[in-house]
């Protein structure tokens, strides 16, 4: 338990984080990899190389100060980040190392200011936030372990199937090699997926969302191709560098951005590959039989691109569903099509009311359609999302 004077002595260190900025985690980040190279294994070196993730970082550590006398403040976010790590076999000595980097960088950086009473707070305090997401994530590994499939840590899986879903989506299907059950999980989970591209140094450790619905024996992810280039490293692998048969490490579902069927209308709205959640959520109300109201919203740059149009289509005939696309490029004469940006005020069906809202895309496209949302009368509560990478809040 922090006492209140090192509260006090974190607080009055924000002003000096604030005027480091981003630079106090780029210069963690370099630290620790040089120190420990090892953990370029674990991190995605991609987002290290953009920035994103220095810059993520440097906000969580932000906020962690100026909550750290109201803890509750930070659940959601611990939550949502405590999944990422199980997704990437975060244990307790990973903590240890980050606490030594994160110290001796405050030190360098901040020379004597760092005086012996700061750097005592500050021990203190990320040992409180280490215990807090070792314990969430220690529930999590355990609770994954109990479960009929579940496990721990990586597993083996072979690829089974490879199938062309649009222009620049191939969906991807895991069998376990020791032939077991696997867990099942929720609609909007993702899977952490381990794999050592020809063209990488490092082992490279990534998430993607299922696109389907649980069955207990295999899982399926759909991954788009990206530009040539690091950002692309492993979608692009999985794309064109993993075979049938090929096998890679799996970690177990994770993910706080769930479907859940309560009864209320479902409203669905992605862009791009942004779309493999709400996959997931539709094949889980059609295998439920549910006859809850649905709107289904998609944009995409045109009809080349359009993944799962047709099992959308064979869908409604089961569901409760209307659907609508928008295509940016190019048109198309089904009367659900539309041609440009995204325009929500357009659907005059919404339940704008009582309905809940699951957006996932880009992150620019995401604030755009909240935005529609919240002009059209939506609470914010009832919209909720999904962003891969370095979180980032809208």
């Amino acid at each position: 338990m922090l006492t209140d004077q090192q509260i006090s002595t974190v607080k009055s260190t924000i002003p000096l984080l604030e005027s480091v900025g981003p630079s106090l985690t780029q210069h963690f980040y370099k630290r620790m990899f040089e120190h420990n190279p090892e953990l370029k294994d674990v991190f995605n070196m991609a987002h290290q190389a953009e920035g994103t993730q220095s810059l993520a970082l440097f906000n969580a550590i932000a906020a962690y100060a100026k909550y750290i006398d109201n803890l509750p403040m930070l659940t959601s976010a611990v939550q949502r980040i405590a999944h990422k790590h199980t997704s990437l076999d975060i244990r307790p000595a990973h903590y240890d190392i980050v606490g030594l980097h994160l110290i001796e960088t405050l030190r360098e950086l901040a020379g004597d200011v760092f005086t012996a009473e700061i750097e005592d707070a500050w021990v203190a305090a990320y040992g409180q936030l280490a215990e807090v997401f070792i314990s969430v994530e220690n529930g999590l590994y355990e609770s994954n372990e109990a479960q009929e499939g579940g496990w721990q840590g990586p597993r083996q899986f072979k690829l089974v199937e490879k199938r062309i879903e649009s222009e620049l989506v191939k969906s991807l299907v895991f069998e376990p090699v020791d032939r077991k059950a696997v867990i099942t999980y929720q609609p909007g989970q993702y899977l952490g997926i381990r794999v050592k591209p020809i063209t990488s140094e490092n082992l490279e450790m990534r998430q993607y969302s299922l696109s389907d619905q649980a069955n207990g024996e295999s899982y399926r992810i759909s991954v788009k191709r990206e530009a040539m280039g690091v950002p692309g490293l492993v979608s692009n692998f999985l794309h064109d560098g993993l075979r049938l048969g090929d096998e890679v490490e799996l970690f177990a579902p994770a993910g706080d951005f769930v479907f859940k069927n309560n009864g209320k209308p479902v409203v669905a709205i992605s862009a791009g590959v942004g779309l493999t959640p709400m996959q997931a959520i539709l094949e889980n109300l059609a295998e439920q039989r549910s006859d809850v109201e649905v709107h289904y919203l998609h944009a995409c740059e045109n009809h080349e691109q359009h993944s799962f149009k047709k099992r959308v289509k064979q869908l409604a005939s089961k569901l409760n569903l209307t659907h609508h696309t928008w295509y940016n490029q190019d048109h198309d004469p089904e009367e659900s099509v539309h041609h440009g940006l995204m325009d929500l005020s357009t659907i005059t069906t919404l339940p704008l009311e009582d309905g809940d809202f699951y957006l996932c895309g880009p992150v620019g496209f995401m604030q755009f359609a909240k935005q529609q949302l919240q002009n059209l009368g939506v609470d914010s509560d009832r919209i909720h999302y999904e962003v891969f990478g370095p979180h980032q809040d809208f």
